[in-house]
């Protein structure tokens, strides 16, 4: 079969030709000189440069807590014809909307301010409970922690549907 000869053979070829790429036959080549390592320089690295950077460094204390009052934000305005404004209010009562809330963010976000860095402290916390001298604290019904107040009634006993509540 010629055919199955020529494949063969072109096989054989093929081999050869990609074994003489990878095999120590022919003429050797010659080296390629090493390359010249330069003296380090003396000053810090990239890596150093980069780790070292202070972001805040022009103000230090812009992300403090409290920082917002120093920081000169202040809300747009709503102008009539150009900005968006809830259907049935006038551009005046929406910015009175506007300023009202921003004016209760502004008081409670002072409010927290002032609470900030306040702590109890834990050793006369529990001296008061009582318990560093008995365990009566841990008959109560709360166990000994503090309850929060909260704002709803979570009893139930307002919002039972008429046919539940007790006469």
């Amino acid at each position: 079969n010629i055919t199955n000869m020529k494949y063969t053979a072109a096989l054989v070829l093929a081999a050869a030709v990609s074994t003489e790429a990878f095999g120590p036959f022919g003429a050797k080549k010659a080296a390629a000189p090493a390359p010249v390592k330069e003296a380090p320089k003396a000053g810090k690295s990239i890596a150093a440069r980069v780790f070292e950077m202070d972001l805040f460094a022009p103000v230090k204390d812009q992300n403090d807590y409290g920082a917002r009052g120093r920081k000169n934000l202040k809300q747009g305005t709503i102008s009539a014809g150009s900005s968006y404004i809830p259907s049935g209010l006038s551009a005046d009562e929406y910015n009175k909307i506007r300023k009202d809330a921003s004016v209760k963010k502004e008081a409670n976000y002072q409010r927290n301010v002032a609470k900030a860095g306040k702590f109890l402290d834990y050793t006369k916390f529990y001296i008061e409970r009582g318990t560093d001298t008995n365990q009566s604290w841990a008959k109560s019904v709360t166990k000994g922690h503090r309850m929060a107040k909260t704002k709803y009634d979570w009893s139930g006993e307002e919002d039972k549907p008429l046919w539940a509540k007790k006469q």
